[in-house]
């Protein structure tokens, strides 16, 4: 036997890692010899720039080829930007907005794309990346957006798209690079990159990060962390070649939920439409007090509040080269944890306005001193500690071949993957609420939860003038006056969900003729999981489902440099599908009690058909592209109106989207675009009073958590080769968290709808940069330079986050 069979007899054993590409083009070029912008056929076209790529088993056709809409953000957009977490790098892309949540992932990385939610569908590697994270981009390459129905490519999940981050790994060059940065709210941050040639086939790779930050126009909050993320590569260059790397990140800070909004609908004045805004700047009580609230307020307890996270991945690479094609199998292990105890500012009572003129002086209200004029926050206990780990497996085989005068471009490939996640609450020992389950002493079990007493204890603050810094002490419960230590529930009361998948899935990219090819791609999973409740019990909901989704679409090349193209694509999100660690509409039961829906339940389909033109100008550096859709969701899980689960809700949304990534001029880029949505719930359900059933509060409404409009805008200018200027400018339109209307079994007909929202803001960044000398340069970046008021995460009732103020700090770098 040959030295290279038993290469590929033993790699093939072996994992690997394969990386998504964007804003590729493979047309043919004269090569020069000695031509430092000589084109390659795994060039990337962005920012001015031809960047490498390793090529990708699933992208069987360059960007301009690909019959769909497909972002990447650059590492020169994530360093100009100053980003230092995946939420700041996708702020810089049109029609991304980000949603918050009560538990699960209250504060961790929820984008929504084109409407819908994406926590599921965010990849390292091209390797699902499950769990309740915020994610950091010191080790990251470039961040892929992969827009529309995506299950065909990574599996369950992925109806508004997907997101994929690229990993640093080694190179054939020696090359370094060290950052520092200083700025106001005491910012600080290090970042350091380093890559060493072992001999003439093998590299190693090490990226570090140290950040510790306040955030700028906020009371008492902080963010530090630091990771570590080395790799080794071996036989660069050859036919074989195996990747080893790493990946460790750790965080602590104190969370922070933001702003309460003013009304409920028990309280909200008047009738007719009324809008709900987060309760800033000058507000007037039910009981007729008027006071501001600042931005800077924090309704949390600094002697309570804590988050802390971990996140490691172990991933191995190998892949051989058979001529024309190639054998690449993937491996992963990740675990993730996530420990936190955060202060949730509630309006459910109505006491951040108020439900009466006064507060009552007599009978037991009196005695208790309730406070229901308004003007204060009750301050929501919400916990959790837990894991998520998982072992993926990914095996490609790809290449090219004719059949007479078509060529194909295919990949076909089988994914394994093992998944679980187990998590439990804090609780003072001994204490549960009426439901039996364990809680936290905050004042939930008393109604309303603000009078004299709760305020003694510091369950609820003044909606004006919060101190973080309140005595909080861990009663055994909310009357008890016995202090016990907080303690994590233990086995007995924590819930663990397991899931396993099986795949199978195939692509081609067909060239009838040079100026049509044809893309096809279908995918099968196989995806079990279960669920096992808290108790001894030992109850456990097992599922499986079987999913087949395909896409397929066809370009129309006028031109080499331009392409016209019309696709469809199929998602499929099956019950559990986030194992419980973020908000599904479709999840497997939680208590035994429920478990009657088990057999009702059914995937939620997602159907995208969309149509676009794409275009290189200017030698092939400025990349435009265009593209109108409709995305529309079968099958969501709503009330029926018998008053049981049916799953017969459905959504759509339909929109355009402009995009402009390169070269305008030399050394003037520029990366952004402009998003516009129509998205609504076609059916909603309904909501049953008694016997009767009325179409729920959203059908016919805009779907919560997005924005019709968006736009942004990354440019950069290149003065005399030493000085660069550049700022980043983002619009948000108004974006909706969520509806309730005062229906009821005696009013069947609203008088009244709130509509709970976030206006519309423009921000504007900015930044100078000048070049010491070859190796060294110093920036300055100024975010948020208006000090605009913002939020950057709403949540369909209670509250919304809101934005740091204006935060400018300095970086000196240093390369070597």
């Amino acid at each position: 036997m040959s030295k290279s069979s038993v290469s590929f007899l033993a790699l093939s054993c072996v994992g690997a890692f394969h990386t998504l590409p964007a804003y590729a083009d493979d047309l043919p070029r004269t090569p020069v010899a000695g031509d430092p912008d000589q084109r390659r056929d795994d060039d990337i076209l962005v920012t001015g720039e031809r960047l490498r790529r390793s090529d990708d088993p699933k992208a069987v056709a360059p960007v301009l080829d690909t019959p769909r809409s497909i972002v990447l953000i650059p590492k020169e957009v994530i360093q100009q930007t100053g980003s230092v977490s995946l939420q700041d790098a996708l702020r810089t892309v049109p029609g991304i907005t980000f949603g918050a949540a009560e538990g699960g992932n209250p504060l961790g990385d929820r984008p929504f794309i084109r409407g819908f939610d994406t926590q599921g569908s965010i990849y390292v590697d091209g390797v699902r990346d499950l769990g309740a994270q915020s994610r950091e981009v010191f080790a990251t390459e470039t961040i892929q957006i992969v827009r529309g129905s995506d299950s065909t490519l990574g599996g369950r999940g992925s109806a508004g798209g997907t997101i994929n981050i690229i990993s640093k790994l080694p190179q054939v060059d020696d090359f370094g690079s060290i950052s520092g940065s200083y700025g106001n709210a005491d910012f600080k941050r290090v970042t350091a990159d380093v890559n060493l040639r072992l001999g003439a086939m093998a590299a190693f790779r090490i990226e570090g990060l140290w950040h510790d930050q306040d955030i700028a126009g906020r009371d008492a909050l902080y963010a530090r962390r630091w990771g570590v993320a080395p790799s080794l590569s071996l036989g660069l260059g050859t036919p074989t070649r195996l990747t080893v790397s790493y990946y460790y990140l750790e965080s602590h800070e104190l969370p922070d939920a933001g702003i309460p909004y003013l009304y409920t609908i028990g309280n909200a004045p008047g009738t007719g439409t009324i809008a709900s805004r987060p309760a800033l700047g000058t507000i007037t009580t039910a009981g007729g007090t008027t006071g501001y609230v600042d931005r800077s307020v924090f309704y949390g307890l600094t002697g309570r509040d804590f988050r802390d996270s971990s996140t490691h991945q172990a991933t191995l690479r190998a892949e051989h080269d058979f001529g024309g094609i190639t054998l690449r199998n993937t491996a992963r292990f990740t675990r993730s944890e996530q420990n936190y105890i955060m202060s949730m500012p509630d309006d459910s009572q109505g006491n951040v306005y108020g439900t009466a003129a006064s507060d009552p002086t007599t009978g037991a209200a009196g005695l208790r001193g309730d406070r229901t004029s308004g003007g204060y926050v009750w301050r929501r206990t919400n916990t959790r500690y837990g894991y998520t780990q998982s072992i993926v497996n990914q095996t490609d085989l790809y290449g090219q071949f004719h059949t007479g005068s078509i060529a194909h471009s295919v990949a076909a490939g089988a994914e394994l993957s093992w998944e679980q996640a187990r998590r439990g609450t804090y609780v003072t020992p001994g204490l549960f609420n009426a439901a039996g389950t364990a809680i936290l002493a905050s004042g939930s079990t008393i109604t309303p939860r603000c009078n004299t007493a709760t305020l003694a204890r510091s369950y609820c603050t003044t909606l004006f003038s919060p101190d973080p810094n309140d005595p909080w002490v861990a009663y055994a419960s909310d009357t008890a006056t016995n202090v016990l230590p907080v303690a994590r529930i233990g086995l007995a009361g924590e819930t663990q969900n397991d899931a396993n998948t099986r795949a199978l899935y195939a692509f081609d990219s067909i060239t009838l003729v040079p100026q049509l090819i044809l893309n096809l791609g279908a995918r099968y999973d196989r995806f079990a999981s279960t669920t096992r409740l808290p108790g001894t019990a030992g109850v456990r909901f097992r599922r499986t489902d079987r999913l087949f989704n395909w896409q397929a679409g066809l370009v129309f090349k006028p031109t080499p440099d331009t392409s016209l193209y019309a696709s469809y694509a199929t998602a499929a999100t099956p019950p559990n599908s986030l194992l419980g660690e973020g908000r599904e509409d479709n999840a497997l039961p939680t208590t035994a009690q429920t478990a009657a829906i088990l057999d009702l339940l059914k995937p939620q389909k997602t159907k995208s058909y969309e149509i676009g033109a794409k275009a290189t100008l200017l030698g092939e550096r400025l990349l435009l592209t265009a593209a109108a859709f409709q995305t529309q969701i079968d099958n969501a899980r709503v009330t029926g109106p018998n008053n049981t689960v049916e799953f017969i809700g459905e959504s759509r949304i339909r929109g355009i989207e402009l995009g402009a990534t390169g070269t305008i001029l030399p050394g003037w880029t520029v990366f952004g675009g402009y998003t516009h949505l129509d998205p609504k719930v076609i059916d909603g359900g309904s909501t049953v009073f008694g016997t009767v059933a009325v179409p729920s509060v959203n059908t016919g409404r805009q779907m919560p958590q997005t924005t019709r409009n968006s736009f942004t805008a990354t440019s950069n200018v290149s003065l005399w080769h030493r000085l660069e200027l550049g700022g980043t400018a983002i619009y948000m339109g108004r974006q909706i968290a969520g509806y309730s209307d005062d229906r009821s079994a005696t009013r069947l007909v609203a008088t009244k709808l709130v509509v709970r929202e976030a206006p519309a803001y423009w921000r504007f960044d900015a930044r100078a940069s000048v070049k010491l000398t070859d190796r060294v340069d110093i920036s300055v970046n100024a975010q948020n330079l208006t000090d605009k008021v913002y939020y950057t995460q709403l949540y369909t009732t209670h509250f919304a986050q809101v934005a740091a103020g204006r935060t400018v700090f300095g970086t000196l770098g240093l390369r070597f």
